[in-house]
C-alpha cells in the first residue's frame, strides 16, 4: 500500500467543488480544507506506485481550477488511532 499527501491550491471559489469532486475519487480517503499556504489537503491510498502515478498524472491532473500541487510519500505511520487498536486487541 502506498499511502501520499498531496497539497492543493485550488481557485478560491471552486474549494468546495474540488474538496467533493475529489473525496468520490476512487484512491482518495479523506480531504480537508486547511489554512495555510495551499487550500485542501488529500490523503491518497493506493495499491502500488504505478496506481499513484495514475491517480496524479492523469486523474487528478482533469480536475479543473487546481493551480498548484505537491505531492509527499508517507514513509511510515504513527498513528494513535493505530496503536490504540493494536493495543486494544481482546480488552472488549
Amino acid at each position: 500500500m502506498v499511502t501520499a499527501i498531496i497539497l492543493l491550491k485550488v481557485q478560491r471559489q471552486k474549494i468546495q467543488d474540488t474538496a467533493t469532486l475529489l473525496a468520490g475519487m476512487e484512491g482518495f480517503t479523506e480531504v480537508f480544507s486547511v489554512s495555510g499556504n495551499f487550500d485542501l489537503v488529500a490523503m491518497a491510498r493506493v495499491e502500488n506506485n504505478e496506481a499513484l502515478s495514475d491517480l496524479i498524472t492523469n486523474k487528478l491532473a482533469e480536475v479543473d481550477h487546481i493551480e498548484e500541487t505537491e505531492t509527499m510519500l508517507a514513509f511510515k505511520a504513527y498513528s494513535k488511532h493505530d496503536l490504540e487498536a493494536m493495543f486494544g486487541l481482546g480488552f472488549e
